[in-house]
């Protein structure tokens, strides 16, 4: 126990001499450590925002939305919907309860002398909301739900929060491209900046205030009756919309993606997989640097204390004793470096949590658990000592006459 003591003292006494180089070879651990710690809490926390997302969309109910599900950009900017008879042949598949079309399109929405532009939404609510409210967890914040015939909408969190300076209240009115409304509710968070941004009005307001047609759809969520297989209904929507394209529509390009909690989840683990294996590749080039960069210390260190060696192995240390002294001082400066990177990356991990709070497309929280935070310490001190075990291999193993005779 005194010998590791001694170890330790003179290794850190040898650390403090060569500060400069120590702290540069710490930097490249740091450097690692703080890619693998913040990149590999921050994909923790997307996906579990991914998971709770899927737990959102519900076991019985799938959404169908024209494009290819392997080229997403396409999806959402192609411009192709879902045609009068598409949603007819959904609602006709056996197996589907409701079918409920999503229409949305850009507006101005002026609200006490000022204007913003806005994302309407607008989706049939006076059979909708029991669907929403119950399979999507849509709920009310304050005030009611738009009375069907009436010009009146609910809106997002957001546009209450951070779009609108001035407070929104229920029952107020807006003007929207030009036509009032009435503001007769505020929706509860729906775990979604995109989402909360949104103001949400039924199908024939939506129609008046936007001159848009309301016989097409961009998308369309379906509610499929209880006790039957989703993936089934999935796969006979999939088939009646082919015919219908072919026969009424003159369409055989088309595709749909129809989208299940299922096959939402194999496109998230493929995304995640794409994602960890990035995080693996770059913390592994980083740490593999900051390693070379030990073990460059650790080499130089043992050429310019050979003479010391020397003494130190003359006056009676063992092999086992100078092998210890260099471990001891590359495991110091990988876990110092350890905690270095890893303090940066929470710091980073956090930072990007806070900004995902207020800017991005979602809420996410970056994940950090006892166990990352011990794996980049253990990982850390685990490489600066397998860098630093061949220069003291060969330190070790100096004979101590070559040491003594050795001029720098």
């Amino acid at each position: 126990m005194a010998e590791i003591k001694e170890c330790f003292k003179l290794a850190l006494r040898n650390l403090k001499s060569r500060r400069l180089r120590s702290w540069l070879t710490i930097l490249g651990i740091v450097i690692g450590v703080f890619l693998i710690v913040s990149l590999l809490s921050l994909s923790e926390g997307i996906k579990t925002t991914i998971t709770q997302q899927l737990k959102a969309l519900g076991e019985d109910v799938l959404f169908v939305i024209p494009g290819d599900l392997s080229n997403l950009f396409a999806m959402f900017i192609g411009g192709v919907e879902l045609e009068k008879a598409d949603l007819e042949a959904i609602q006709r598949t056996p197996g589907v309860e409701t079918v409920l079309p999503y229409l949305y399109s850009s507006g101005v929405m002026r609200y006490e002398g000022e204007s913003k532009m806005v994302l309407l939404t607008g989706l049939p609510l006076e059979e909708g909301v029991e669907i929403l409210e119950r399979f999507q967890g849509w709920s009310l914040a304050e005030g009611r739900w738009p009375v069907w015939g009436k010009r009146e909408m609910i809106v997002g969190q957001e546009v209450v929060k951070s779009i609108f300076k001035k407070k929104i209240r229920v029952n107020s009115e807006a003007t929207i491209n030009g036509k009032k409304v009435v503001i007769v509710g505020i929706l509860n968070s729906l775990g979604s900046k995109s989402d909360d941004s949104i103001v949400y009005m039924d199908l024939p307001v939506y129609r008046e205030v936007t001159g848009k047609r309301i016989d097409s759809a961009q998308m369309a969520m379906v509610k499929v009756k209880e006790g039957v297989s989703i993936e089934a209904v999935a796969e006979e929507i999939r088939h009646n919309l082919k015919e219908t394209r072919k026969r009424k529509i003159n369409s055989e390009t088309a595709d749909f993606s129809v989208i299940t909690s299922e096959t939402m989840g194999q496109v998230a683990g493929n995304i995640m997989s794409v994602l960890q294996m990035a995080v693996f590749i770059f913390a592994s080039i980083a740490i593999l640097v900051g390693g070379i960069g030990v073990a460059n210390t650790m080499f130089t260190s043992v050429r310019e204390r050979t003479r010391e060696i020397g003494v130190m192995k003359a006056v009676g240390a063992k092999n086992s004793i100078i092998l210890t002294i260099f471990l001891i001082e590359s495991g110091i400066i990988g876990l110092i470096g350890g905690l270095g990177g890893t303090t940066l990356g929470l710091i980073c991990a956090k930072l990007v949590e806070f900004y995902g709070q207020v800017h991005p497309m979602f809420y996410f929280k970056a994940i950090i658990s006892p166990g990352l935070i011990i794996f980049g310490l253990f990982f850390s001190f685990f490489v600066g000592c397998l860098a630093g075990f061949f220069p003291a291999r060969k330190a070790a193993k100096l004979k101590p006459v070559d040491a003594l005779r050795h001029y720098e």
